[in-house]
């Protein structure tokens, strides 16, 4: 993962072109948030006009006018209050619903590369905690963040005009308190993007916990696992005590200095009012703004602290964001032959991982694989079998030469054609948290039922399907921990053969399954897969048996091919890898 980029409030320009369709309605609210605060700052004044009118002169004709005034001012606040909440709530949410969906689909386009260098829970954490820290701030933080910062200046604008000395007084106080502000605000930053880094880290330790219970379980380690949270845990608490440190330095701040400046107002006032200079009513309109004003003041250090938050969550968020796709559709895609012959070769084809210390993993690899032939491919363990399988869906890109299919290069195909024409069955399954038939369909989400089970068949799974509680309508839990492991492997395996792709790549799907299973599978893959090119990444001799070919790779590139037996009998490396007692037992003789 990057280093994180520092964070500052000009971040959050970067949510404009999500807020611009919801202009109208959060510039709605706006008005309608600050004329509310308006009307409560007029309170006062009405007030101070009561003080040196009705009370100082002992003429009550106008005081009910002047209360109803108060009265109608107090109304027309909550009214404007319940408006800014409906306007704002909805494009708030909007505007989250929006980024979450271009998060995860950008995730989808982005390659396994990128994948294979986060974490999950830095993953999860972008879309989840720090959208709704973003949700908050349109909706209310960043709405009044501005609004406390207008009513502030035209509070102690209202005060400069009520009095010029009492202005003053206010002036003076604001400076240093601005000065703090952001000096505070500066140092919470850097704390808030420690916090939300280790709340991601922290997720990935809570998934990966709960996604290996069994094997944390079964070797006791439950323990360890513990101390590596609680030392997380801990990490963040401390980050998280270092943010109420700052915030409580900012609140101190923020709430001394206007009690500061409501001291010196009244002492001000207090001689004004003695020496004839100031107005009582204008002392009680001028520490009734001032009071007023005392909460957009203590406010604007914890809005500022939410501003915070969310623009480290937007830059967090955009991190993920402006990484570009690297495996795209070309500029103007080929088409493959129709009928799809699935001649599959490789010629010269290079691969490293970026980032990798082991340096290229693939050196000039050479393979043919004819139409409608089953090639093993086996080789010690790393040494890019499961890497060069990869290869040919495009789920990695090659460093040089070629893979090509009917002799179209695979990265010159629109990915959707190159998926259709390619399936590929993985050695680990993975499957979703949902039925038996939208696990299967995940890749042809049209197929009928009686496809469904056609597949299921060549895997060898419609038997125990057949036998849940709702077939194919079961519901087989979270990463389909309630089925066995061969259960697993077998509807992932039915997946990639239901759309009868042109060529197939098994990346050793069968290891799972007990020896009478996959004798059974194996048949059925013989007569399913009749015509169809695959290429079946091999660990034990019996899944070779599948192949009419066999490749074998050594030092990245491709040191034999031919029969079993063939090789066999002339390959010891071949005979170390995959030989059994009987086969020995046949080449010596």
């Amino acid at each position: 993962m990057p280093p994180p980029p520092r964070a500052s409030l000009g971040s959050l320009r970067r949510l404009g072109p999500y807020l611009r369709p919801h202009r109208y309605a959060l510039i709605g609210g706006g008005l309608a948030a600050l004329l509310a605060s308006l009307a409560q700052l007029v309170i006062p004044l009405v007030i101070g006009a009561i003080v040196d009118g009705p009370i100082a002169s002992g003429q009550w004709g106008a005081l009910p006018w002047l209360v109803a005034g108060v009265l109608a001012l107090g109304l027309a606040e909550a009214t404007l209050i319940t408006v800014r909440r409906l306007l704002v709530a909805r494009p708030a949410n909007a505007v989250e619903a929006s980024m979450r969906a271009d998060l995860f689909a950008h995730l989808q386009r982005l390659p396994v590369a990128f994948h294979d260098g986060w974490a999950s829970g830095q993953l999860l954490s972008r879309a989840t905690t720090d959208l709704t820290t973003i949700r908050w701030f349109v909706a209310f933080s960043g709405l009044f963040l501005v609004i406390n910062v207008i009513m502030l200046v035209v509070g102690v604008g209202v005060l400069a005009w009520l009095s010029g000395p009492l202005g003053a007084v206010v002036a003076v106080i604001a400076a240093p308190l601005v000065a703090l502000t952001l000096v505070l605000e500066r140092r919470y930053t850097v704390a808030a993007r420690r916090a939300q880094d280790q709340a991601g880290d922290l997720a990935t330790v809570i998934e990966e916990s709960a996604l290996g219970i069994r094997v944390l379980k079964s070797l006791g380690r439950g323990r360890h696992l513990a101390v590596r949270f609680l030392a997380d845990a801990r990490g963040l608490r401390g980050t998280e005590l270092v943010k109420v440190r700052l915030l409580a330095g900012l609140w101190f701040c923020l709430v001394s200095l206007p009690d500061l400046a409501i001291a010196g107002v009244v002492a001000v006032g207090a001689v004004g009012v003695a020496n004839g200079t100031v107005t009582l009513g204008t002392l009680v309109a001028a520490v009734s703004v001032l009071t007023y004003l005392v909460w957009p003041i203590a406010s604007i250090g914890w809005l500022l602290a939410e501003a915070s938050n969310a623009a480290t969550a937007t830059v967090r968020y955009w991190e993920v964001r402006d990484v570009r796709p690297s495996i795209v559709d070309p500029a103007t895609p080929r088409t493959l032959p129709d009928p799809v012959r699935g001649e599959l070769t490789m010629r010269g084809v290079h691969f490293g991982y970026p980032g990798g210390a082991g340096g290229e993993v693939l050196r000039g690899v050479e393979l043919t694989v004819r139409p409608g032939e089953r090639m093993a491919l086996v080789g010690a363990t790393g040494s890019g079998k499961t890497t060069l399988a990869a290869l040919v869906g495009r789920l990695y890109d090659v460093s040089a030469g070629s893979v090509a299919i009917d002799g179209v290069d695979v990265r010159d195909l629109a990915l959707p054609e190159l998926r259709s024409a390619v399936a590929t069955a993985f050695e680990d399954p993975v499957l979703i948290s949902a039925s038996v038939r939208e696990n299967v369909t995940l890749g042809s989400p049209d197929a009928p039922d009686d496809a469904v089970w056609e597949a299921l068949r060549a895997a060898g799974a419609d038997g125990f399907v057949a036998g849940l509680p709702w077939g194919l309508d079961t519901r087989i839990g979270e990463q389909g921990m309630s089925l066995s492991g061969g259960q697993r492997q077998r509807l992932a395996l039915a997946r990639a053969v239901l759309g009868r792709p042109p060529v197939l790549v098994l990346d050793d799907p069968l290891s799972a399954l007990d020896v009478h299973t996959e004798a059974e599978v194996e048949a059925a893959l013989r007569r399913v897969l009749r015509g169809v090119t695959a290429l079946v990444v091999a660990h034990r001799p019996s899944t070779v048996q599948l192949a009419d070919r066999v490749a074998m790779l050594a030092d990245g590139r491709i040191a034999a091919v031919g029969t079993h037996r063939e090789l066999l009998a002339t390959e010891p490396a071949y005979r170390a890898l995959l030989a059994t007692p009987e086969d020995r037992t046949q080449v010596q003789t």
